[in-house]
């Protein structure tokens, strides 16, 4: 039976990972199909544009896991029926239970390795990804100016043309500013020879014009324009940086760029800021009442008991503390979050004694507002929490999608076992995108 077992799973290696190989490379060329123009634009350097791609793989290798794995399945699974092989081990009295052992020991190794990828390893490199894409987004287009064609400097408010540029020397000749800045006014500076050069930082563009002519031009009166002669002129343009400057911290993290520790000390914050809020929101209610009948306010119950970390971050914890060092151990510790304390304002309006109200005839109520106020984070920490927890839930369902992606796959296969690739990548394509559309909602 041994043996069996590991030629059932040895049968499955090579197409999943063929599978998987051939289902990231297609998402990986899709990702350089729509990022390469944009990052070549930006005349960033080889590396860099590498590097993005790089760190699109792992996001890519967590969706194309369990589509990997259906395929293998159905595949193997398939042809195995088709040379009678299963009819021969069922013969031999082994049950189909006893086939798909071997397959879910192995989907379970895979979604142990798939859920620890997806926990830490994919949040890094998500937010690694991010932080450089943030980056590339405020470095400006390549600064590289061409003859005889108009150059934008500002994007679409100030253009140069220049009939000869001397690259080395940045020396420029029958040179032509086009401002189009003012709404109100259009301006053309012509000069018969100009130098240009950076600042130190390689931020902002220094342009010195030689004898030339301002002209303005009045977009709202045609009859209006002025022209102005200089000798020497000087323009500074401000953000035409080359430069790329990477983020060396960024502390914060969004849902997707976070471990299940960090995730579930967000959602126990938004809890206890819930409850604490909505009991807040309970003894304002009561207290109106209350001080209808002259009764004493009472005063709501601001303690909230610690946090509990699950057994998965606990150990994570544990197995942190040996094998990383002091700095590495992020993952795991979180970084929670103090509930919101009660307002001592707020509750020193309910602290007056109701026999004001018998004795002057006034009620102290509530204001609108506050009352409003903890209905708004009350449903606030609610969205915060729920959001949160569906992330933490996907990462569980992708994980686990690998095993119920064999216990579907065998029946499938078996029940046509001379379907063929065609039936394998039809099979596949139909479950994952149901799969897919069930899990983005």
């Amino acid at each position: 039976m041994r043996i069996l077992s590991r030629y059932i799973v040895a049968q499955h290696v090579i197409p999943f990972v063929f599978a998987l190989s051939a289902l990231t490379a297609f998402q990986l060329l899709n990702q350089i199909a729509r990022r390469f123009g944009e990052l070549v634009g930006k005349g960033l350097p080889w590396s860099v544009i590498i590097e993005v791609f790089a760190l699109s793989i792992p996001f890519i290798v967590t969706t194309t896991l369990s589509m990997a794995v259906l395929i293998a399945v159905l595949y193997t699974a398939g042809r195995l029926a088709a040379d009678h092989e299963f009819t021969a081990m069922r013969a031999s009295g082994v049950s189909i239970g006893g086939i798909m052992a071997p397959l879910l020991a192995a989907a379970v190794v895979v979604t142990m390795l798939a859920f620890l990828f997806s926990d830490q390893v994919l949040p890094r490199s998500n937010h690694r990804l991010r932080t450089l894409l943030t980056d590339i987004s405020r470095k400006k287009p390549t600064f590289a100016l061409k003859e005889q064609v108009i150059n934008e400097l500002q994007r679409g408010r100030l253009f140069l043309r220049a009939a000869r540029i001397d690259q080395s020397t940045f020396q420029l000749r029958e040179v032509t500013i086009y401002d189009l800045a003012d709404q109100e006014r259009k301006r053309v500076i012509r000069a018969d020879s100009g130098r240009m050069a950076l600042t130190p930082n390689e931020e902002d563009l220094y342009l010195t014009l030689f004898d030339g002519t301002m002209q303005e031009f009045d977009r709202t009166d045609q009859k209006v324009f002025q022209q102005i002669a200089f000798r020497r002129n000087d323009i500074r343009v401000e953000d035409v940086g080359n430069m790329l400057t990477r983020t060396e911290r960024d502390d914060y993290r969004g849902d997707r760029e976070m471990g299940v520790c960090e995730m579930e000390d967000v959602i126990q914050a938004a809890e206890q800021e819930r409850e604490l809020n909505a009991r807040q929101l309970r003894a304002v209610k009561l207290n109106a009442l209350r001080s209808l009948t002259g009764l004493p306010p009472l005063q709501p119950d601001t303690t909230v008991p610690p946090a509990r970390s699950s057994l998965y971050c606990t150990g994570l914890q544990r197995v942190a503390g040996f094998v990383l060092p002091a700095q590495l151990r992020a993952q795991g510790t979180g970084r929670r979050q103090a509930p919101t304390r009660v307002d001592p304002e707020l509750l020193s309006r309910f602290n007056e004694p109701g026999r004001r109200a018998f004795n002057t005839g006034r009620i102290d109520v509530p204001r609108f507002s506050d009352i409003r106020g903890f209905q708004d984070r009350v449903r606030t920490a609610s969205i915060r929490s729920a959001n949160y927890r569906v992330e933490l839930h996907k990462k569980y369902a992708i994980a686990a999608a690998c095993i119920v992606f064999v216990l579907m796959g065998v029946p499938m296969a078996v029940s046509f076992p001379r379907g063929g690739v065609g039936y394998v990548v039809g099979m596949s394509l139909a479950v994952f995108s149901v799969y897919y559309v069930c899990l983005i909602g």
